[in-house]
């Protein structure tokens, strides 16, 4: 299943009745909706054109046009020859490995089809300019906020990156204008980060969330929203699968940093690099 319909599969039961039915309909049959305007879809399901929009928003979609295109390129592509596996009492090592690699696999190509360009030079751009960069996120997601703080320090970017919610805050309070919050959760609903968000954003600070496709508090409440695939499902032991999709959205963002600035942050790294072989060899 697509990223798109297993978002829309999951968040199904919690959208309003009119929306709901547009998205039953979707689900029974997405590649008729892909080749219907927006008129005749309102019509198919007893909804107004209005319902279509406001679902199209819901999801993150600049309208339905946008939501068509991308739905159709979806369908377009070659299903995934493994589907998301989830663990299984007694198998063998080989075959953990082969599912851990095919999960892996499913979890970064569904996370590349999500992204949104745009919003990712957005991202960028306001990390690059940012005089402070808060990272919130709990549990797992804040490991992945402790491995972008330490990509950011070797750039000198003055960042932190607090695991306590009570520092979070703390931080957070003291953002301002010219600075980026980034929040990652996965379900987009940690109340500990929604709060931390916010209050950054209440500070003046510009703010960026990474949650798993679909509508969520986080992802609203954000400047820029962006998304990780939302395939893994089951047990979700240590939450491997949806670890790697955020480190990949992490490693994009890094990585566009240090290529939209090259000529500052490259001779930064080399320095790093060299001063930590240097000393610590030396310690």
């Amino acid at each position: 299943m697509s990223p798109i319909l297993h978002a829309l599969e999951q968040q199904l039961d919690s959208l309003p009745p009119q929306e709901r039915r547009l998205g039953e309909k979707i689900l029974e049959s997405p590649s008729s909706v892909v080749h219907l305007g927006i008129t005749e879809l309102a019509q198919v399901c007893g909804i107004s054109p209005s319902t279509i929009t406001r679902f199209c928003k819901t999801f993150h979609f600049k309208g339905f046009p946008d939501f068509k295109m991308k739905l159709a390129s979806e369908l377009a592509r070659k299903p995934a020859e493994n589907a998301y596996q989830d663990v299984i009492a007694g198998n063998s090592l080989d075959k953990i490995a082969q599912a851990i690699e095919a999960n892996h696999l499913a979890s970064i190509t569904g996370t590349t089809r999500l992204l949104d360009i745009s919003q990712i030079e957005q991202a960028v751009t306001a990390l690059c300019g940012a005089g402070r960069i808060d990272l919130y996120g709990a549990a797992t997601s804040s490991i992945i906020a402790q491995d972008f703080y330490q990509k950011l320090v070797r750039i000198g970017k003055h960042s932190t990156a607090f695991a306590d919610s009570h520092m979070q805050i703390t931080s957070a309070s003291s953002l301002g204008p010219g600075d980026v919050a980034l929040a990652l959760s996965y379900s987009g609903e940690t109340s500990e980060t929604v709060s931390a968000l916010r209050c950054a954003k209440d500070s003046g600070a510009f703010t960026i969330s990474l949650t798993q496709y679909g509508s969520s508090t986080l992802a609203s409440l954000a400047d820029i929203s962006l998304f990780s695939s939302s395939l893994e499902k089951g047990m979700r032991r240590g939450d491997m699968a949806s670890r790697i999709a955020q480190l990949h959205v992490i490693d994009i963002l890094f990585t566009g940093m240090v290529s939209r600035e090259f000529e500052d942050y490259i001779p930064r790294l080399e320095s790093s690099y060299h001063n930590v072989r240097r000393y610590r060899t030396n310690s």
